[in-house]
């Protein structure tokens, strides 16, 4: 451990993970997969894993009331967190809900709040079955552990994708980066204005909108892939942008990727924004972040077969030698490193 002082934002949050998982802790033989995954995973002895995880939203940071309504806000968590047990090729079973509460919330905000988190957890079968309350001085910290269990023969995790894989990417990006563009500019407008009585113009923006404040875990693609008995080599779950999680999957399986800019899946609501922001809508998409789509690999073979049977999908690219690197295909034709795209 180093006496020299370090900021974390120098470090960045990856290596701070690296760091504070480099103790010399107590190692439980139960525990199959820690730190680094979706999810950690635990193996009872029995044909089920249990896989845990947990999310943290603190005001102001992950979220902005100024436009947040709480029941969506509630939603939100909920499925963000339950996404991580889906990548993991798992089914949510139970959350525990933790909230540091300042003063000046009111108790509607709180039922809100829970509003939401209770219909998340009845579109994903999850019960809420407890949790933690307590007063705070300064904003309003949610934090949501889900339990969940997968099938030993059938977990997934980042690691396992083979040189060759198809890389899959379900519904579409950069919708949630897009939202948020529309609300932080109504926002903007309405601070400057100072008139209460203003409301935002959403009307033609409710498709990235709704994927900013309400996005949907993938549990559809999970149901497919058990009911057709069909497992993934590695998957993750799109939180922080496509190119960080390519990257994830990457180191973890120690290979290279190649992906085609032309094969991205935006939604035309998307690229609209992005048009009128005058911004790069790929870029909504590369590093975008929380649509909480599913990325995965399959080889070529088991692609063709699952087309048949979940079509909300795309192939995006491979996996390659990992000498490779990880590159993309413009739609020029010209082949930039991941390191030229941020």
């Amino acid at each position: 451990m180093s006496d020299e002082f370090q900021t974390i934002q120098s470090i960045g949050s990856k290596a701070l993970l690296e760091k504070i998982s480099n103790f010399d802790a107590y190692k439980n033989k139960k525990v199959v997969q820690s730190i680094g995954d979706d999810a950690a995973v635990i193996n009872e002895e029995n044909d089920e894993l249990t896989l845990l995880t947990s999310d943290t939203y603190v005001e102001g940071v992950d979220f902005d009331p100024t436009y947040t309504p709480f029941n969506h806000l509630g939603y939100k968590i909920l499925s963000a967190c339950v996404s991580d047990i889906y990548a993991m090729n798992g089914k949510p079973e139970a959350v525990l809900v933790n909230l540091a509460v300042p003063n000046r919330m009111s108790v509607q905000m709180i039922e809100d709040l829970y509003g939401g988190i209770y219909a998340a957890g009845k579109a994903h079968e999850v019960e809420v079955v407890g949790g933690d309350l307590k007063a705070n001085h300064a904003n309003l910290v949610v934090s949501v552990s889900v339990y969940g269990k997968v099938d030993e023969k059938h977990v997934t995790y980042r690691k396992g994708a083979k040189e060759g894989d198809a890389i899959c990417v379900t519904g579409d990006l950069g919708g949630a980066l897009a939202g948020l563009r529309i609300l932080m500019r109504e926002k903007k407008f309405w601070e400057e204005h100072g008139d209460e009585t203003i409301q935002p113009e959403l009307g033609d923006y409710q498709f990235v909108v709704k994927r900013q404040l309400v996005p949907e875990a993938r549990k559809d693609l999970i149901e497919t892939l058990r009911e057709k008995k069909m497992i993934p080599t590695s998957m993750i779950d799109i939180t922080k942008g496509l190119v960080n999680e390519i990257s994830e999957v990457s180191e973890a399986s120690d290979l290279g990727a190649y992906i085609y800019q032309a094969a991205l899946p935006i939604a035309i609501e998307t690229r609209q924004v992005a048009d009128e922001m005058q911004e790069d809508v790929d870029r909504y998409a590369l590093f975008g972040g929380e649509d909480l789509e599913l990325m995965f690999t399959l080889s070529e073979k088991k692609v063709e077969e699952f087309v048949n049977h979940f079509n909300d999908f795309v192939v995006i690219g491979r996996m390659v030698p990992k000498e490779e690197g990880m590159k993309m295909q413009t739609a020029e034709g010209d082949v930039v490193s991941f390191d030229d795209l941020s």
